[in-house]
């Protein structure tokens, strides 16, 4: 029997967009590790007959809802004393909660007053979870075999008590079964036309297993999810599968799972004891950016010239000015001087190099916006592609960024363009 949950987050900062809920994804993320199904998420403002509502409609439709925020010291956070009344439960004294609350305080040297003792008095039809990472307790309810949990929404908080009380008690009350995904990830190409490689694949996918496409910036991951009650079998089965897809599809997969194209490369050059060095216009410095989010990228990566402007470019990177005036910045040969230029300045062994125009002006009939130019120099050879992405400026500059690293990864791996 599947096991569905509702997420409920309470907040008018994120109705306003002052802050973005990342709670419900990482809790997503744990529940479906844990074999439950998240059926829907919910975000509502701190009123109090929109939490009542919200609750009761949630549990008529789930099998466990998942509250967050609202649960502070200020007269705005009403979600326990709201929570309270549903479940018509009166609030009293927790002493376990209330010394948690001192003791943390103490540490800090902060003074405990009537406000943040308050947090101590919860609803006496709840079990109360200590927080260990604040002061507001979480809260878990039980009404007709059905969970509500209401959890603090500062996020280390929410996880602390997610993970330490929230899913081992529901793996105890539930017969919970096991979900495993695998995700191949995939660049090159788009969405429409991986559908078509997989459709006999798609088709004759056991009912328990399904593929979602999800595309991004030129990328595009392919997730397996499949459900069952042994884990051995899943593994087995999504073994099988990964394999069939990698037959039909294999040469626009770069990664599994949780790679990147960044940490690949990464990989790739500190395994060859490789150096490289970026030379950047219309990306501004995002290669560079994403190369140094990997950890230990400085045993391959020397640097960067962000060389924006032409006179940069013939300046620091030994450009012919004949040439920039001649076939443009957005040019072949001004990349592939541009790769030469910023390998021998910095002594590495591979180089990239980009110019395009990002817009949203700028563009030609010749040149429309969109148009980007990418050398990646070996020290055998240099490849040299064009590229028309898309009309927004971030969407260009994203997949300029991407689509070089893609491109080393291929020189890199010795392989083909298309």
């Amino acid at each position: 029997m599947e096991i569905k949950t509702e997420i409920i987050t309470i907040g008018d900062e994120i109705l306003i967009g002052q802050i973005v809920d990342t709670n419900s994804a990482w809790m997503a993320e744990k529940l479906n590790n844990a074999g439950i199904s998240v059926y829907q998420i919910t975000t509502i403002a701190d009123n109090r007959e929109h939490i009542l509502k919200t609750v009761q409609a949630a549990l008529d439709r789930v099998d466990i809802v998942l509250v967050t925020g609202g649960l502070g010291p200020t007269s705005d956070d009403i979600t326990k004393k709201t929570l309270a009344e549903f479940f018509h439960s009166s609030l009293v004294l927790n002493e376990e909660v209330l010394e948690s609350v001192r003791q943390r305080l103490e540490e800090r040297n902060i003074q405990l007053n009537d406000l943040i003792r308050g947090q101590a008095l919860v609803p006496d039809k709840c079990q109360a979870f200590v927080n260990e990472w604040g002061t507001a307790p979480g809260m878990w309810f039980e009404t007709n075999g059905k969970v509500l949990v209401s959890m603090p929404g500062v996020p280390v908080e929410m996880k602390g008590i997610m993970e330490k009380y929230v899913i081992p008690n529901l793996k105890l009350k539930y017969k919970l079964p096991s979900i495993q995904h695998r995700t191949l990830l995939t660049y090159g190409t788009f969405e429409a036309h991986l559908a078509e490689l997989l459709e006999d694949f798609e088709k004759d996918l056991p009912s328990h297993v399904k593929l979602a496409y999800l595309p991004s910036a030129g990328r595009v991951r392919l997730r397996l999810t499949a459900k069952g009650d042994t884990r051995k079998k899943l593994t087995s089965l999504l073994d099988r599968l990964e394999k069939e897809m990698m037959e039909r599809i294999g040469e626009y997969v770069y990664g599994k799972n949780g790679d990147t194209l960044e940490q690949i490369v990464g990989e790739l050059l500190r395994k060859s004891g490789k150096t490289l060095s970026t030379a950047e216009s219309c990306t501004g410095g995002m290669v560079s950016h994403l190369i140094t989010t990997v950890p230990g990228a400085s045993d391959y990566y020397k640097g960067s010239v962000i060389s924006y402007a032409n006179e940069v470019k013939i300046r620091e990177l030994g450009v012919s000015e004949k040439d920039v005036i001649t076939y443009g910045a957005v040019s072949r040969e001004v990349v592939e001087q541009m790769a030469a230029g910023v390998s021998t300045r910095l002594k590495t062994d591979y180089a990239i190099a980009i110019s395009g125009i990002a817009g949203p002006t700028g563009g030609t009939p010749e040149k429309p916006v969109g148009t980007v130019w990418i050398a990646v120099k070996s020290p055998e050879k240099t490849v040299t592609s064009k590229f028309i992405f898309g009309f927004t400026r971030m969407e260009n500059i994203t997949r300029a960024a991407f689509t070089s690293l893609n491109m080393l990864r291929k020189v890199l791996m010795n392989e083909s363009f298309h």
